[in-house]
């Protein structure tokens, strides 16, 4: 399976997961809906920055030498507009299930808008996390990287 394919099932599952959450949420305390979304954005940015943080980090120590990495960008953003557009498809048809109330939008509008800004919940935090493993073990590299010493110049006589 394609790294792209995973990150963008497991991230549109865990938005439809959320979803799901929140919807039977704000039906049974539908005075607490403010916290539960808050929450639920925090948990899918949280795995995401988490997912690209592991990317990030192994694809440093794969390659130690920044010009030679993997393309983790293409990665990310097809997985995003994956997961977004099949996160909204699926919120979509669980939408017409007796009992699971997801906000009665159309299919244009989960498959649109709806997916776009699960796209950018996808893509902006994951780069982010790619950004920040890799920064981290490049710098756990260095300073484990075995010390190179020159030889002491020769002090000048005065």
């Amino acid at each position: 399976m394609n790294a792209w394919v995973l990150r963008a099932m497991g991230l549109g599952a865990l938005t439809v997961g959320l979803e799901i959450l929140l919807g039977f949420g704000m039906r049974y305390w539908p005075t607490s809906g403010a916290w539960m979304r808050i929450l639920s954005l925090i948990v899918l940015v949280a795995a995401v920055i988490a997912w690209g943080w592991l990317d990030g980090r192994s694809d440093r120590r794969a390659n130690p030498d920044p010009e030679h990495g993997a393309d983790l960008t293409m990665r990310w953003l097809k997985a995003a507009l994956a997961g977004g557009i099949g996160a909204g498809l699926v919120a979509w048809i669980l939408d017409f299930i007796p009992g699971f109330d997801l906000g009665d939008q159309g299919l244009v509008f989960n498959i649109t808008s709806g997916a776009a800004f699960i796209v950018l919940l996808i893509f902006i935090p994951g780069m982010l996390g790619v950004a920040l493993g890799r920064w981290l073990a490049g710098r756990d590299g260095k300073k484990n990287a075995p010390a190179t010493t020159a030889p002491d110049p020769e002090p000048a006589n005065a």
